[in-house]
């Protein structure tokens, strides 16, 4: 199967949730897919973040993560998944923001602290988002699952991606509402 990282895969708001949202359907053992299995769509998704990641401010690309940094940077993004995803559910705990720092440690020891290379990138966001002055802004889909960081003014924003997964639920709430009237 061909995939393709589109605009809609930098949802997250930040490097750091975009990598950790690479999982798609993390939490469906029957229906959860790596994005990362793939070499050659790792590859690809430094080149798609330097383009439509909300945090590349650079015009410089990002460098792909080098085969011998691969299992560093996906032990990164577990690390990234699990401390974010507990704080925005309001059970972050030290433990999981320690595995965290030693995973950016890690990641940055073994990369020479190059900005150019992804894995160096994603490890200065996530140290971003640690530190950030308003963490009840990190959000998780209600749709997808994917983190995103809700930068509306009022802080109302509910879906990673308004255009694909609010109208899959707008969609989803029609239909039952039609299908509901039709046995009336």
């Amino acid at each position: 199967m061909t995939f393709t990282w589109t605009p809609h895969r930098f949802a997250g708001g930040a490097l750091a949730l975009d990598v950790a949202n690479s999982v798609v359907l993390r939490f469906d053992p029957a229906r959860r897919i790596d994005r990362y299995a793939d070499p050659a769509a790792m590859d690809a998704f430094a080149d798609a973040a330097s383009l439509h990641c909300a945090e590349r401010e650079q015009a410089q690309a990002l460098a792909p993560v080098p085969p011998v940094r691969r299992s560093t940077f996906i032990g990164l993004r577990e690390a990234i998944d699990s401390h974010f995803r507990a704080e925005a559910t309001g059970e972050g705990t030290a433990a999981l923001l320690a595995r965290l720092l030693e995973a950016i440690a890690g990641t940055l020891r073994l990369s020479g602290a190059d900005p150019r290379a992804l894995d160096t990138a994603t490890a200065h966001s996530a140290l971003r988002l640690a530190v950030m002055a308003e963490p009840e802004r990190l959000k998780i889909c209600p749709n997808c699952g994917w983190l995103f960081l809700d930068r509306s003014r009022n802080r109302s924003r509910a879906w990673c991606d308004m255009a694909v997964c609010g109208n899959r639920n707008k969609a989803s709430r029609h239909y039952y509402r039609r299908k509901e009237g039709m046995r009336a």
